[in-house]
Formats: structure tokens, C-alpha cells, sequence
């Protein structure tokens, strides 16, 4: 081992310095890789290795490490307080947007907030509010405003 110092405690000490920076750092990556530092070190104690076997079984250990947590993460996903956060599109599904070019053969554009969207819908011209309902290839969902009873304007007489 380089530097003169007991391989298996090199080993141990990246693996707390790697859980150190899992904890500071955003991601769960790290973790993983401190997993296949700790277990460098524990193998490297019982057997004594020589330091190419600890590169290699450190290497191997990482890959496995990381390939398990991917699928622990995929099978037991985190919960997350705002599971669209990441998802725009998603996220405006029942607002109201506005055509800036109408749809024709099912394509448009409309503005949402200060940008423009691509839009799927029935043909309609520029300027009809739709209402988003979905989101499909990157482009808004749209369909036509359908109105209230109450909204339509009529009146009873009694």
C-alpha cells in the first residue's frame, strides 16, 4: 500500500469521508460508493490484499453497490411533498391558456405565464382559451372551454 499506512484503514477512512460528503452534498450517489470503500477495507482486514486486488475489488464492489441501489431506489421509491416538481407539463393540467396561433390539423401554440407551449387539440383559431388536460412529446394537451350553466348568460324569467 502507498503512503505506509494499513490498507484496510485507507479503505475505512475514504468510506467515512465518502458518507461525510453523501451527507453534504445533494444526490444519493456517494453512499454507494463509501459502501464499496467500507467493504474494500473489511475484506482488506481479513485477507490482506495486495493494493492492484484492493483497486479491483473496490471497482467492483462501486459497480455492484451502485447497481443495487438503483434498483433498491426503483422497487422502494422516495416519497416526495411534490411529486410534479420536475414535471411543468404536468403541472399545468386545468389551467386555462390562451391560442397565439390557432390549431390547425391538431398542432398550435399558446402562451402559458411568459413562454409559448406547442399545443394538441381540436382545430381552433388564435385567441380561444382552452383548458390543458394532458401533456404528449413535450406538448400541452388542450380542449376547448366548455362553460357552466351558469356562465352561459341565459336568464329565466318568472
Amino acid at each position: 500500500m502507498p503512503l505506509g499506512v494499513d490498507s484496510y484503514w485507507f479503505w475505512l477512512i475514504v468510506a467515512v469521508v465518502l458518507g461525510v460528503a453523501e451527507l453534504l452534498l445533494p444526490g444519493v450517489f456517494l453512499v454507494w460508493v463509501a459502501v464499496a470503500a467500507a467493504i474494500t477495507g473489511l475484506v482488506t482486514f481479513a485477507a490482506d490484499l495486495p493494493f492492484p486486488a484492493q483497486l479491483i475489488l473496490f471497482a467492483v464492489a462501486a459497480v455492484a453497490a451502485t447497481l443495487g441501489g438503483r434498483r433498491w431506489y426503483a422497487v422502494n421509491p422516495v416519497p416526495s411533498a411534490d411529486p410534479l416538481l420536475n414535471d411543468r407539463a404536468a403541472r399545468l393540467v386545468g389551467e386555462t391558456v390562451e391560442l397565439t396561433r390557432g390549431i390547425v390539423n391538431g398542432h398550435g401554440r399558446a402562451r402559458v405565464g411568459d413562454s409559448e407551449w406547442n399545443v394538441r387539440g381540436p382545430d381552433s383559431p388564435a385567441g380561444t382559451c382552452m383548458r390543458v388536460v394532458g401533456s404528449e412529446d413535450g406538448a400541452l394537451v388542450v380542449r376547448p372551454i366548455t362553460a357552466l350553466p351558469s356562465e352561459t348568460g341565459s336568464t329565466s324569467q318568472a
